[in-house]
Parts: C-alpha cells; sequence; structure tokens
C-alpha cells in the first residue's frame, strides 16, 4: 500500500540554478523550447531577461503540479528502490553522471533523470526499465496535473522523448499520466489508481523531426543580441499565461479605451483582422444590447444605475419579518483528494461567512472555519443548517456555485439533505441584479464582486487585507494551514487572514444589497 507522508524531497523550479551552471546558449531546457514554442520572444526574455518574469498567477498551479509528482513518485516506486535525482542537492553535472550511470545499470525506476544532448536538456519524470531480447529498454512516463491530455502536453513529451532518444535511451514507451477525476480516494494512503496513462509513443517518435526544427528555431532566438519584435495577441495567453505579458505591452502604444472591456466578445479576431483597437471604432452592430451599454458608458464615463428596477426585483425576495442573510463559501479543490470518499480536484468547503440581518435592524456575522486536517465537511454541512434559520432569503453572489457546493453536501451527507435542499430553495442571487441594472466603467466588463464593489463601496478594500485576499490566496493559505509541518502559530495566523477574508465578502454583499433596495 502506497503511503502518503510529508514529502521526501525538496521541491523548487526545476531549472532554478540552471543559470549558473550551465551555457543557456547552448543547452536548452525542455521548458524554454516549448516556451519558444508558444512565442520565441518569450523564450528570448526568458534567458536574457529573467528578472521581468511575474509568477504571481502561475504559484498556485506550480504547488499543484509538485504534489501531482511527489505521489506518482510514491506510486510508480512498486518495489521501493527507485532513485530520485535531486538536482536542487547535487546540482546539474553530478545528476547528469548519475542519470547517466543509471540508465546505462537498468536497475533502478529513476525519477527526475537528467537527459543532455547536443542543444537541450530535460528532466524525465518517470524512467522504468525492462529487458526485451537481451535488450536494456525504458519506459518513460510523463506526469501531469492535468485532468486529460492537453495539446501542448503532446509537444512536451515529444522534445522529452527526442531528447532521451538522442542520447541513446532505447525507449520501448512514452505515455503521459494524467489525473482520473473520477478517482475516489479509499483512504489509507493508497492512491495506486490516482493517474490514468495515455500511450503516445507512435506519435512522440514520429514528431522528433518537428523537435529538430523547433530546437534549431530556439537557438536562433536565443542567440539573437535584441528581444524579437512581436507583438502582444491571442497567443500571449495560449496555452499559458506568458509571465511577461506586462513588459511586453509597455513596449507597444496602447490605446485609449480599449476593446478588452466588452463583456463575452467573441469577436475579437475581427477586429483584429479590421485594425480596431479602441472602444471607440468598434461598430455596434457586432454588439449586443448589454455590450452597447458598456461601450457607451465607457466612452462617457457615466454610470449606468437602475434603481427601481433592481428594489423591485429585490422586493420579490424579501419574507415579511424574517431575517436577511448572506452566504459566502471558500472551497480547496485539491488535485490529491486527502479524505476518504472524495474525488480529485472536488470543491471542498471549509469555510463559510455568514451575516444575518435581523428584521430591527441587527446586523450579526458568523464563521465557520476548519483547520485541523480533518474532512471538514460534515462540520460545514451542519453549521449551514445551524445558521442558516429555517425562513427568509440567502443572499449570495453568483448562485451556481454556492448550490452546486450545497447539493454535493447534501449527498454525502442524507440525514441533512432535506435541511440543505431547503436553504438551495432559499437562494437569491445578487449577480443577475447587477448584471442587469449596474454598471460602472471601472468594473472593465466584469460583474465580478471584485470588480463591482469597488465601484458601489470604494471604502471597502480587499487590498487592505493581511496575507489572503483574493479565492486562490484563501485555497493556498487553507492547504498551508492543515499541512502536518505548520505551527499552531501560523495556523492560528492562517485563520485570523482567512476569517477576515470570508468576512469582508459577505459584509460586501450586505452593502451591495442596501445599495440596490435604496438604503445605503
Amino acid at each position: 500500500m502506497l503511503q502518503l507522508g510529508p514529502r521526501a524531497w525538496p521541491r523548487s523550479t526545476p531549472h532554478s540554478n540552471l543559470n549558473s551552471q550551465l551555457k543557456l546558449h547552448e543547452v536548452l531546457s525542455k521548458s524554454k523550447i516549448i516556451a519558444y514554442r508558444q512565442c520565441p520572444k518569450r523564450l528570448w526574455l526568458e534567458i536574457h531577461r529573467p528578472e521581468l518574469r511575474d509568477d504571481s498567477a502561475s504559484q498556485h498551479v506550480f504547488a499543484i503540479g509538485n504534489q501531482v509528482s511527489d505521489i506518482a513518485q510514491e506510486i510508480y516506486n512498486t518495489d521501493g528502490t527507485g532513485v530520485f535525482i535531486d538536482i536542487n542537492e547535487i546540482g546539474w553535472p553530478e545528476a547528469f553522471a548519475r542519470s547517466e550511470s543509471l540508465l546505462k545499470d537498468g536497475k533502478h525506476i529513476i525519477f527526475e533523470a537528467a537527459m543532455r544532448t547536443k542543444g537541450a536538456l530535460a528532466l524525465a519524470d518517470v524512467m522504468t526499465p525492462h529487458t526485451d531480447d537481451g535488450e536494456l529498454q525504458w519506459d518513460m512516463v510523463e506526469v501531469k496535473s492535468a485532468a486529460s491530455v492537453k495539446a501542448y502536453h503532446r509537444d512536451d513529451i515529444a522534445v522529452q522523448s527526442f531528447i532521451a532518444t538522442s542520447t541513446g535511451v532505447s525507449l520501448s514507451s512514452v505515455s503521459l499520466a494524467h489525473i482520473d477525476t473520477s478517482y475516489i480516494y479509499p483512504g489509507g494512503g493508497d492512491y495506486s489508481g490516482l493517474l490514468i496513462e495515455a500511450d503516445l509513443t507512435e506519435e512522440a517518435i514520429s514528431r522528433h523531426d518537428e523537435v529538430k526544427q523547433w530546437l534549431a528555431g530556439a537557438h536562433t532566438t536565443a542567440a539573437m543580441q535584441a528581444e524579437p519584435d512581436i507583438c502582444t495577441g491571442a497567443h500571449c495567453s495560449c496555452p499559458f499565461s506568458c509571465p511577461f505579458i506586462a513588459h511586453c505591452q509597455s513596449q507597444e502604444p496602447q490605446p485609449e479605451v480599449p476593446t478588452t472591456c466588452l463583456p463575452n466578445f467573441r469577436k475579437k479576431q475581427q477586429l483584429t483582422d479590421q485594425g480596431i483597437t479602441e472602444l471607440r471604432d468598434v461598430p455596434d452592430s457586432m454588439l449586443n444590447p448589454t455590450q452597447i451599454m458598456v461601450k457607451e458608458h465607457t466612452l462617457a464615463g457615466t454610470t449606468y444605475f437602475d434603481p427601481v428596477g433592481a428594489a423591485q426585483d429585490l422586493a420579490q425576495a424579501t419574507v415579511p419579518g424574517a431575517p436577511h442573510y448572506f452566504l459566502d463559501f471558500e472551497t480547496s479543490n485539491s488535485a490529491i483528494p486527502h479524505w476518504q470518499g472524495t474525488r480529485p480536484y472536488q470543491q471542498i468547503p471549509f469555510q463559510f461567512s455568514l451575516h444575518t440581518l435581523q428584521p430591527d435592524g441587527t446586523l450579526d456575522q458568523e464563521t465557520f472555519l476548519d483547520l485541523t486536517g480533518n474532512d471538514p465537511r460534515r462540520g460545514f454541512a451542519e453549521a449551514l443548517v445551524r445558521t442558516c434559520g429555517n425562513t427568509g432569503p440567502v443572499f449570495v453572489y453568483n448562485a451556481s456555485f454556492e448550490k452546486t457546493v450545497i447539493r454535493r453536501e447534501a449527498e454525502a451527507f442524507p440525514d441533512l439533505a432535506d435541511a440543505l435542499n431547503a436553504i438551495i430553495e432559499r437562494i437569491v442571487d445578487l449577480l443577475p441584479i447587477a448584471q442587469q441594472y449596474y454598471y460602472h466603467p471601472s468594473q472593465n466588463g466584469s460583474w465580478s464582486i471584485k470588480y463591482v464593489l469597488p465601484a458601489i463601496c470604494p471604502d471597502l478594500d480587499y487590498s487592505a487585507l493581511d496575507g489572503v485576499q483574493d479565492g486562490y490566496m484563501a485555497i493556498a493559505a487553507y492547504q498551508e494551514a492543515i499541512a502536518p509541518d505548520t505551527t499552531p502559530e501560523r495556523n492560528a495566523e492562517i485563520y485570523r487572514q482567512l476569517h477576515e477574508y470570508c468576512e469582508l465578502d459577505t459584509l460586501a454583499m450586505v452593502r451591495l444589497w442596501e445599495f440596490f433596495v435604496g438604503e445605503a
């Protein structure tokens, strides 16, 4: 049985010390080659101006990838003799030497085998040896935290297999292992069914001539004295959000009022083809009524608000003599399920904040927050039923999320299902009210509460919070809090930060409701 325990090895960005040990103009890592595939300018900046990177949006993704890699090493280390090549501990030269020796020996499964050929290097997630007619061969497996095989994964594994075969490694198979989202964790540390392997051997090997062309182009780009003259565009976010986007945009003349503020606009390529970058130049014939409204008020610098319509709609939700409830959840969706009966990427609710506006005008606030590391779902469901009462509207912002979480809670705990489903019936969504009756140019085409709130209630500022300021930070804080090596002092600090963040979310809804009904 596979045991999930504390991390066996320290992990960081795999190539974090590559610059100091290798000449990047001569040897490009697989990640650099994939960066070239996205945009040659990105590769050049990765090499020559790495200080311009902004990885803040990617830290959560990196953390998930590290977790999955660690579990994969437990899964594939079937006989307990697997060898992990720790780049951070031994450095690149020793990693290449040890990997070469192990690949020739063929007696151990190798994790993070370092392979180097002319002009390129890569780390192989899993290399499993076997003998076929007396010849040593290897099964290569690349591990990804995604739920399916993506197009860029195919490029990745083509590069990986090219580097391996170029070093003389005989590959009998090349596979990509990804998360099986239908997997249900049985408990006891048994993660043996977490990953699904997709055999990409034939495709990967057949693309090696393509890889040679990518590598040649990448080296030509890397050797350039000045960064390539490439304009920003759709490639900046596909397949990844480029960490250099702010730098590249700073080099380009920016529209006075960009077209990016148009909500749900699906004709961007038509605008590009016509050379349209300014909002004022977008023909109304290309826009729906909401987009026309956004365009008019953005260009005029005015606010759209229909207070009568908003108040009338919300009046229908009022129950005479009953409290008004304002509810917000925080959930964690780890790739690695922690508790028996849960699935990868399942939304696990660990916190809610509830503001209750009593008929006499008294405003109360309650919080449920479980940072013990135990399965929080039962306690969450019981607290929700206890605090939401039996009557009166339950206001949320973007109801589909809260309703989905509550439904799954009802499925998990049948004895609470009737009470939980009754809460769903009382939910009133403030998002459609905002979308239909309010728009401020500062929203930049979004009705996210993080954009609507500053326009209506500028005194409520998420940036003033200490530590946790958005949903991604809340997830990261929760996962840190329940980690076994987190100190009680740090756990208490995270509790305070999460409490303040979620409390502000529901206070924000109270303020928005007051504004829409005319009681601000």
